[in-house]
């Protein structure tokens, strides 16, 4: 590998680690982990975190963004 080429993979590397950052802290700030069908379980000593409304939004979101992007492209 060229050092040309390196250097555009680690770019896009980092033009992604910025995207998936900028959108965490946008989902975040949304409310995104604290929707209510999100559930939190504790007991004694342990706690278990289950984003399962969030898993679902992501999921549907996700899938529309995709199908338009490949529709796009076709």
């Amino acid at each position: 590998m060229e050092l040309q080429d390196l250097g555009k993979l680690l770019l896009v590397l980092a033009l992604g680690m910025a995207v998936l950052g900028a959108a965490l802290w946008l989902g975040g700030r949304l409310g995104l982990g604290s929707l209510p069908g999100d559930f939190r379980l504790q007991g004694r000593g342990w706690s278990c975190f289950l984003p399962l409304a969030t898993s679902i939004l992501l999921s549907i979101l996700l899938t529309v963004l995709l199908s338009l992007v490949l529709r796009f492209f076709r």
